[in-house]
């Protein structure tokens, strides 16, 4: 498999690494395209990939092409590289809020997967929700499915509109998760204990918590009944939260993240 990136940011790297480390491609075969040399001569030294500041002699030959950039660059992209891909060649676009029909009605173009991946790739621990065109072979979806699957958990949907869903769940998820273990380590540091010793109980417990969900196949409302004892501390504190309206905030922010989502698609 031959592929192209354009665009070499955090995300792009991640894919790179995680296509490398899984025998998916050679280095040789993978060519990353970006407008920052700084960025390119890292990538070019860490990976040992061909590297350009031209987007379309990167998608020259390449089976793949991998659309890594910033929402605000794609027209410049789009400007570059519509009517320039072959109609064999795939598109896989990572690009925030990029819907379908703009990316192929700007490239004119057919074979599109659009993905939405979250931070946890960069460490191969990711959850990437995807959809593909009719236009797309079943190889191809092959290849787009091992390619997200090498960064953690790959799943297809057949609705674009889950994208925008997986958004405001998985995409932006772990900000809400980095917030939820900010907040208990700073409240157990006001309680009194240091803070290493804090972030060390916060961090484990919410491993090992999620690690018990997926492995225990009970629900997590019945997780929740069993270790909460009548009159107990963690009756306590969830009465606490209740009363805050924690549930009722998750949704609210999970619904503005949505049509947040939405809204960047047009």
């Amino acid at each position: 498999m031959k592929i192209a990136f354009i665009g070499g940011g955090n995300m792009g790297e991640a894919m790179v690494s995680a296509i490398l480390d899984k025998g998916l491609a050679k280095p040789e075969a993978v060519t990353i395209s970006d407008i920052a040399q700084a960025r390119l001569k890292h990538l070019e030294q860490k990976y040992g990939v061909a590297v350009t500041g031209s987007n379309p002699k990167a998608i020259s030959g390449k089976d793949v092409v991998v659309l890594a950039i910033k929402p605000q660059n794609l027209p410049e992209v789009i400007s570059e590289l519509g009517g320039k891909l072959k109609s064999n060649q795939l598109v896989l676009s990572i690009i925030a809020g990029a819907k379908i029909r703009a990316l192929s009605k700007g490239l004119k173009h057919g074979g599109i997967v659009r993905a939405m991946p979250n931070t946890p790739a960069q460490i191969g621990e990711g959850m990437s929700v995807w959809t593909a065109t009719a236009e797309v072979t079943d190889e191809q979806k092959g290849w787009a499915g091992a390619i997200l699957g090498a960064m953690g958990r790959e799943l297809y949907v057949d609705d674009e509109s889950y994208l925008d869903m997986a958004t405001a769940i998985s995409g932006s998820g772990p900000a809400y998760f980095f917030l939820m273990v900010e907040s208990l380590v700073d409240a157990a540091v006001k309680i009194g204990l240091p803070r290493d010793i804090a972030q060390e109980l916060v961090l484990q417990t919410m491993l090992g918590s999620a690690k018990f969900i997926q492995k225990s196949g009970e629900e997590p409302a019945e997780l929740r009944r069993k270790v909460t004892s009548p009159g107990g501390t963690t009756a306590e504190a969830l009465l606490r939260l209740e009363k805050g309206g924690f549930s009722q905030l998750i949704l609210e922010a999970v619904k503005a993240a949505y049509d947040k989502a939405k809204r960047l698609g047009g």
